[in-house]
């Protein structure tokens, strides 16, 4: 079997039409299509739902399910709200700073630009409790290559210690990182 892309990933949402009204003004996805059904159509059960999908850009879509004969939507209390997020790329930190300037000028709650060594990001949340994350890439060449190759090893530490590994900390001394493997 060979994956060849996300079809799309679906989330829950209060209201299908805020929900796409949110999505395709403040971040630029263009709605796609919406399929409503009375009767879901792999279990059977009668349970009608709207189910939307919008364009995130170089074939990923995302999409949201509105149910309103279930109970009231919620999340899970055991996790961490900055876990669970939707992360979105944008071309540069202009773009994440114009962003940032159109979320706040929506009223929007914006946190950040928190800066990830090899990306830097802007946090906040939909109008249905989803934390979203867009993030402009700054990784130095040689970067992301050195943090695939210790990948295996930090997460067998990880796994080991439940500690940071220091397999990385390279990463945030801002030098040369092309010989970082030698």
């Amino acid at each position: 079997m060979a994956i060849k892309r996300i079809h799309h990933v679906a989330y829950r949402c209060k209201d299908a039409k805020e929900t796409v009204t949110f999505y395709r003004d403040l971040l630029g996805m263009d709605f796609q299509l919406a399929i409503a059904e009375n009767e879901v159509p792999s279990t059977k059960e009668p349970d009608p739902y709207m189910h939307v999908f919008l364009d995130a850009g170089m074939g990923n879509v995302l999409a949201f399910f509105e149910i309103p004969n279930s109970p009231e939507m919620g999340r899970d209390t055991n996790t961490p709200a900055w876990v669970q997020h939707i992360a979105f790329e944008v071309e540069s930190m202009d773009e994440l700073l114009a962003a940032k300037e159109k979320l706040e000028s929506n009223g929007i709650k914006v946190l950040g630009p928190t800066d990830h060594t090899i990306f830097k990001s802007i946090y906040f949340f939909d109008p249905n409790g989803h934390r979203i994350e867009l993030a402009a890439n700054t990784a130095k060449p040689g970067m992301l290559e050195e943090l695939k190759r210790v990948a295996p090893d930090m997460l067998e530490e990880w796994s080991k210690t439940k500690q940071a590994p220091k397999h990385a900390d390279w990463l945030h001394s801002g030098g040369d990182f092309s010989g970082a493997n030698s």
